[in-house]
């Protein structure tokens, strides 16, 4: 949609045909297939000269159902909480990945490691092929390149656990991966982190590492949730519904949810950079007006606050909090801070053992 836009208004107004300007390259992969990831990175290393930015946007809800009694009654009791911060999805418990190696035994013949299906979708597939093609995120001329994850407005703390980080004991695995995405972009640049973040992420000698970005679609209806036709229509009009009650994250079209992945790709370093140090680094979220205009704006992660400064005014009723998250303490911050550190611990933990299991690609 975007593109025939674009091509409708540059036909209008320049005279440089379009072509001229934009090359699409399609590519596949499969995320949750780690030697796939790897000849994709392998082939991107040998065919194009930079990446500026990177937007990790693919994932699996691993979602199976719908909790309709928990959906009627939390719905019927507080509409807009309900549609923002739902608890009513059902989904598996313990799903795993096909083994990465042709038998389920590692080269050196111990049994291969679990790895949860949502967990190496939605968080650890893009980690490895980040990992893979840094020399190209780094080859960005004067600026460092940009990682964009994709989080949700669902990345509730309590499901969560640095003991259980691929989420294979729970029931809320892509909740769970989306803290988990929130905790490693939010903490990538914090001082107690580097050891790990360097390590996955080596800095260029020019200029510093990628930088981390965390941004989230709002409340889009797509096909994520199984549900018959007829509802998929109920679900559209009850999103309406909420933003015109003042709900700001019912963007409703993914292209409206596109709004702030796509500012933080596109807007200036010198402007993120600004932003970063006077606000601190945020998560960013597309929002929408009561009309559907959409913007990027701040949003509130749990132990972190706008921007992980003790005191910023974290309750704006706009923001639409859920419901029993106070401000932000020096407590939480430095427990956040704990949890990053424990983060970036176990992914690097994880991403070299997996390096050693699957060693070198051959093709």
């Amino acid at each position: 949609d975007h593109i025939f836009r674009t091509r409708k208004h540059h036909k209008a107004h320049e005279k440089t045909p379009l072509v001229a300007k934009i090359y699409l390259q399609a590519e596949q992969v499969d995320l949750c297939n780690l030697r796939s990831v790897q000849r994709l990175s392998n082939k991107l290393l040998h065919s194009i000269p930079k990446i500026d930015t990177i937007v990790l946007n693919a994932g699996t809800g691993g979602i199976t159902g719908i909790d309709w009694p928990l959906a009627i009654w939390t719905i019927l009791t507080d509409f807009l909480s309900a549609l923002t911060y739902p608890t009513f999805k059902l989904s598996d418990v313990g799903e795993r990945t096909r083994p990465q190696n042709s038998s389920t035994l590692a080269p050196g013949g111990e049994e291969e490691p679990a790895l949860g299906t949502v967990f190496c979708s939605n968080v650890f597939g893009h980690y490895m092929l980040v990992h893979g093609i840094t020399p190209l995120l780094s080859n960005s001329v004067g600026t460092p390149g940009r990682i964009v994850w994709i989080s949700s407005l669902e990345a509730y703390p309590s499901v969560f656990s640095t003991a259980d980080i691929q989420g294979l004991s729970s029931p809320s695995a892509y909740e769970s991966s989306k803290r988990l995405t929130d905790i490693l972009a939010l903490s990538s640049s914090l001082a107690s982190t580097q050891p790990y973040v360097r390590q996955f992420l080596p800095p260029p000698r020019d200029h510093g590492p990628p930088k981390q970005y965390v941004t989230h679609p709002g409340i889009c209806a797509t096909d994520i949730v199984p549900l018959p036709w007829i509802l998929t229509y109920v679900m559209m009009a009850a999103f309406y519904l909420a933003r015109w009650l003042g709900s700001p994250w019912h963007t409703v079209s993914p292209y409206k949810g596109a709004c702030a992945p796509v500012w933080v790709a596109l807007a200036s370093q010198e402007e993120l950079d600004s932003l970063e140090q006077n606000e601190g680094a945020g998560k960013w979220g597309s929002e929408v007006s009561v009309q559907g205009e959409e913007r990027a704006a701040r949003t509130e992660v749990q132990g972190w606050g706008l921007g992980g400064k003790v005191g910023d005014n974290v309750g704006s009723p706009k923001r639409r909090r859920p419901k029993g998250v106070e401000d932000l303490t020096k407590e939480d911050r430095e427990r956040f801070e704990e949890l990053g550190w424990e983060c970036w611990q176990s992914m690097e933990r994880l991403r070299v053992e997996w390096e050693g299991l699957l060693g070198e690609d051959d093709d």
